[in-house]
């Protein structure tokens, strides 16, 4: 297998992930469509979701949430956003 991937949401040839990312078709198909870099992002926004919206991961409904956003995300389309929130500087 290559290192290299032609990344689906950013739309260029990136490092791809080492394995899928979580079991199942999910996880395969990110895997097999969407590099590093864009599961790193989707990552990010997830841990931002998780704390400026107060989700807690033992709750069906707000786990739900998050996958919504993640397909969401993958697909190129609108995610939330947390009102107020500024990303810290890097």
């Amino acid at each position: 297998m290559t290192d290299k991937i032609f990344c689906k949401l950013l739309q260029e040839e990136l490092p791809r992930l080492d394995a899928p990312p979580f079991p199942g078709a999910k996880g395969e198909e990110i895997f097999r469509h969407y590099s590093a870099k864009a599961w790193q992002q989707w990552q990010d926004l997830q841990t931002m979701l998780i704390n400026e919206k107060h989700l807690n991961m033992m709750d069906k409904a707000h786990r739900r949430y998050l996958t919504e956003q993640r397909t969401q995300f993958f697909a190129g389309a609108d995610v939330d956003q947390a009102e107020g929130y500024t990303a810290p500087e890097l």
